[in-house]
Formats: C-alpha cells, sequence, structure tokens
C-alpha cells in the first residue's frame, strides 16, 4: 500500500481549503459584479432616501436569528451523538454552508459538517444533517401550501395536498421493501431513537427560522416602498420560497432562483422587477454571503485529526 508523506497530505488539504474559499469568493464576486439586473443606482438613491441606522441593525438582526436558530438546531440534534458548545456548532454550521456553496443543493454542507467528526460517525453525522433540513423542508412546504391557498392557486394546493397523500400512502405499502438493507421502516426506527424532546426542539426552531427569515424579506419590502397587505405579501413570500426551494439549485444560484420565482409571483401584484431581483439579492448576501465570509475563515483553520498508516 502507497502512503502519502504528512507534508504532501498538509499540502493538499491546504489546497482544498483554498480551492473551497477562493471558489466561494469567486462566485459570489461574479453574481454580484455581473448581475445586469442590479439597478445600483436605483438601490443607492431608495438607501439614501430611507437610509435609517435602527432599521439596518434590524435587518441585520434578523439574519444574526435566522443563522443562531440553524446553528442551535445542529447543536440539539448532534447532542444525540454527544454535546458539543454553541461555538463549536458555529463552526461546524458555517465551515459546512462555505463548503456547500458551490454544490448542487448544498450537498457540500454534509461533508463539511461530517469532518468534524470522527470517521464512524460519518453516517450518522449525514442522517443527523439530513433531519435538521428535511424538517425545515416540511416546514417550507407547510406555509406555501398555506400561501398558495390565500393567493387562490388551489388547483396547485390540491396538487401538493394528492402528492403528498400518495406519498405517505406509497411509504406505508412499502415500508418493509429493502434497498441495499434500507428501508422506510428502519429509517422510522432511526429517527425514534432520537429522543422526543430534540425533535420538539428542532421543530420549535425551525419555525422560528422560518419566521424570521420570512418576514426579513417582508421587511425589505417596506423598505423599497412596496405598500401590499401583509397577508397578500406574506403568502406570496410563503410562495416564492416553497417553489424555489423544491427546484434544484447550487447555493450561490439561490438569489437568482428565488429571485426569477419571485418576479413571477410579485409581477402580478405590480411590484418593479428591479426591487423584487434587489430584495433577492439583499435576502442572498445577508444570510448566504455573510455567514459563507465567517465560514471561511473556520474552513481555513480546521485541521483534520492524522492517522498513521501502516
Amino acid at each position: 500500500m502507497i502512503s502519502i508523506p504528512h507534508k504532501a497530505k498538509q499540502f493538499l488539504v491546504l489546497l482544498v481549503k483554498l480551492l473551497i474559499v477562493g471558489g466561494a469568493f469567486y462566485f459570489i464576486y461574479n453574481q454580484l459584479a455581473n448581475n445586469d439586473k442590479l439597478d445600483w443606482q436605483k438601490f443607492l438613491i431608495l438607501f439614501h432616501k430611507n437610509q435609517s441606522v435602527a432599521g439596518i441593525s434590524f435587518i441585520l438582526l434578523l439574519s444574526v436569528l435566522n443563522r443562531l436558530f440553524e446553528i442551535m438546531k445542529w447543536k440539539f440534534l448532534v447532542s444525540y451523538l454527544r454535546p458539543i458548545s454553541l461555538g463549536e456548532a458555529t463552526k461546524q454550521v458555517l465551515a459546512g454552508l462555505t463548503a456547500g456553496l458551490f454544490t448542487p443543493n448544498g450537498v457540500g454542507e454534509y461533508a463539511g459538517k461530517a469532518l468534524y467528526f470522527e470517521q464512524k460517525k460519518t453516517k450518522k453525522i449525514i442522517f443527523l444533517n439530513l433531519i435538521c433540513n428535511g424538517i425545515q423542508m416540511i416546514i417550507t412546504i407547510f406555509f406555501g401550501t398555506i400561501g398558495l391557498w390565500v393567493l387562490g392557486y388551489n388547483f396547485w394546493v390540491l396538487t401538493i395536498i394528492g402528492i403528498c397523500l400518495l406519498f405517505i400512502g406509497l411509504s406505508f405499502l412499502t415500508k418493509s421493501i429493502k434497498i441495499k438493507g434500507y428501508s422506510i421502516e428502519k429509517l422510522l426506527t432511526k429517527i425514534n431513537e432520537i429522543p422526543k424532546k430534540i425533535h420538539r426542539k428542532n421543530m420549535l426552531l425551525a419555525v422560528g427560522r422560518y419566521l424570521v427569515f420570512s418576514h426579513q424579506y417582508y421587511f425589505l419590502f417596506l423598505a423599497f416602498d412596496v405598500d401590499l397587505p401583509y397577508l397578500t405579501l406574506m403568502a406570496s413570500i410563503a410562495t416564492v420560497y416553497f417553489l424555489a426551494s423544491s427546484l434544484p439549485s447550487f447555493q450561490f444560484l439561490d438569489f437568482a432562483v428565488k429571485g426569477s420565482v419571485a418576479l413571477f409571483f410579485f409581477e402580478k401584484l405590480g411590484v418593479n422587477e428591479w426591487v423584487v431581483v434587489f430584495i433577492a439579492t439583499l435576502m442572498w448576501f445577508l444570510n448566504v454571503v455573510l455567514p459563507v465570509v465567517i465560514g471561511s475563515y473556520f474552513v481555513l483553520k480546521f485541521k483534520p485529526k492524522w492517522k498513521s498508516l501502516p
């Protein structure tokens, strides 16, 4: 067996770190600098007109709460395996977010978090991450369906309910069928092994996180002088997040996907195109770019635990 010298391993790890961080910053710069739909002149005019230290601080606070709730979700879920501090959970979540920036649907996030644990726990960490993201998706579907109903898209609502019922029925009928040793029954057993107290905390934090970032979207619309009834605006936001989250995408294209879906709904409500695109970009910047900048530091500081090879 050919062993790789220790110095060579260190160089390879450094190279991977630089590729992750460099790639993240390249994609961020490319999307902000080369998006011809972003009218910075209009934004600056509106910003000077409505600028408020309290308002900016409040929007930033919502971004902090959004990521804090995600970190706390992860902290409580990982406590099923071993207790970790809030600082350690922060490091893992932000580093995972950075690693997942340019992978399909943030798949790199799973690997990024798993690297902080022993190799034998990799499958369990991936499973916990699925639980963490899965409950957030369920909450998004729930509020998104309500949003569609409020906006009068009853056919879509019935279609979603029908698909959910069909999925539940098929899951029940095929729960014992094994594929490569895995089955729905085994999955449910693994989920039930996690204490209910942890599941409750995960669900409450997922709801809290959803309410935080959806209302951040809402307050940004108000800051851009969009005058629509609260229920209509929140229903549209819920619908946009649901439909955008259902599409395969990359984190660095998140604002483009959400912006495109948002244009479809908000243009019907009379909202200017540039406002919709700018708010989608700001949400992406506040909730993805800023955490990735911090996460890049943790990626660069990451030190793997070397194992001696025979």
